[in-house]
């Protein structure tokens, strides 16, 4: 019986038509989109967008609607910019370029803006993951109006077509463009509608209010109001703590950005606090992803810079060390961040005039920067000005007294950690 019913089906699929193939296949990318099967729903809408030219012909702005999902689809799925821009292109010059007559009812108007709204917030949104704040915030401003076109349509007794972008995602995406641009108060403004537009719709304690939270706290220091910036991420901490684990990878990035902003201020008042949040961060990011993950790393390596900023260089170089215990010879992993971390601790070296372990240290952060990069990158160079400058002073070498390790230091200019 099982095999009857499962050829009835294939014959069923067979004969399907076009538009019939196009719905079921709407349906499968709609599926697998909510149970994050990326590649399939891509998969599917591929499929829509063949089976959109043989139903409706290629200057149809269904046709674009099936371009604009799959746009879509690549850059919200699967994190694809170009792919996302490609598709979202090719969907605005098929309805601006195709030839064929807009829609002409009212239902099939709002599916036609909708569509509009999806092509322009995927171009604005991929302009923005490719670092291009002026583009994107063109396209994103596009859709603004077109979804406010379409809730005036609501107002008038029309019924308003699902819309894939969301007014909080888009006033998000315009408060990004808005600081990419270093536009600080059009961001903060952008910024605190798509806080209000969160509150109203899901809630004081949603998720996404979290890394809004963040943005908004970006923009403020970046405006040089330290004291908002560390209110909003305070605000975006208590929320971490309250709906994940003290260990995890969310309370780290939150805790990690407190201890930068406090550390930010440079008054001696807020450095306990810096302290405690760079620990607290350092310590979440080493139990929720590992001490070599490279988020670990990063967290790490602000702290030890900021603790060799203050005079804790002890502390700075010890942290340090004390990462490379489950990699005993840093050169046999040539990555950026065994760079950095031997680039600081040579750093810290120099300052304390321990001037021959300084050196040793920053000729394997050369060894690994060559490798990387290669001897003629202006990242090696430095490195190689920097001892050919010691390998001239003979403090590099055993026995130097502190006269002469002083000598060394008047000679070389210490690099900022």
């Amino acid at each position: 019986m099982s095999s009857d019913r499962e050829e009835n089906e294939m014959w069923s699929e067979l004969l399907a038509t076009p538009a019939t193939k196009l719905m079921q296949a709407q349906e499968r990318a709609e599926r697998f989109a909510e149970e994050k099967e990326a590649h399939k729903a891509c998969r599917e809408l591929v499929q829509c967008t063949a089976l959109a030219r043989i139903v409706y012909g290629n200057g149809h702005w269904k046709l674009a609607e099936a371009l604009a999902n799959l746009a879509h689809g690549y850059l919200t799925l699967q994190g694809l910019p170009i792919q996302a821009l490609h598709h979202a292109n090719a969907a605005k010059c098929t309805i601006f370029a195709g030839g064929g007559a807009p829609p002409a009812s009212s239902d099939e108007k709002g599916e036609f803006l909708s569509t509009l709204v999806t092509i322009y917030y995927t171009l604005g949104a991929s302009y923005l993951m490719q670092k291009n704040g002026k583009e994107s915030y063109c396209n994103l401003q596009k859709a603004e109006r077109i979804m406010e076109e379409l809730r005036g349509m609501d107002c008038r007794g029309t019924q308003t077509p699902e819309l894939k972008v969301s007014e909080r995602e888009l006033l998000a995406a315009l408060g990004r463009a808005s600081l990419q641009q270093n536009k600080l108060e059009l961001a903060a403004r952008h910024f605190e509608k798509a806080i209000d537009a969160v509150i109203s719709a899901e809630g004081e304690m949603s998720p996404e209010l979290i890394n809004l939270y963040q943005k908004i706290a970006q923009t403020e220091q970046a405006k040089g109001n330290h004291e908002k910036s560390m209110g909003y991420l305070l605000q975006a901490h208590s929320m971490s703590l309250a709906l994940y684990k003290k260990s995890s990878a969310e309370v780290a990035s939150t805790a990690w950005l407190l201890g930068k902003a406090y550390a930010a201020t440079g008054e001696e008042k807020h450095a306990e606090a810096a302290e405690m949040y760079f620990r607290e961060s350092l310590e979440a990011y080493k139990s929720a992803l590992g001490t070599n993950h490279s988020r670990t790393i990063s967290a790490l390596e602000d702290f030890s810079k900021w603790l060799g900023r203050v005079g804790k260089r002890k502390q700075a170089y010890d942290l340090l060390k004390q990462s490379f215990i489950s990699q005993p010879d840093p050169c046999s992993d040539f990555n950026e961040q065994a760079i950095e971390r031997l680039y600081i601790m040579g750093c810290i070296c120099l300052a304390e005039m321990k001037i021959r372990e300084a050196f040793q240290l920053l000729s394997k952060c050369e060894q690994i920067q060559v490798a990387i990069y290669g001897s003629r990158h202006r990242k090696s160079k430095k490195i190689r000005e920097l001892l050919d400058m010691l390998k001239m002073v003979p403090a590099v070498h055993e026995g130097t007294n502190m006269k002469q390790k002083r000598e060394t230091l008047l000679c070389c200019s210490i690099p900022d950690l």
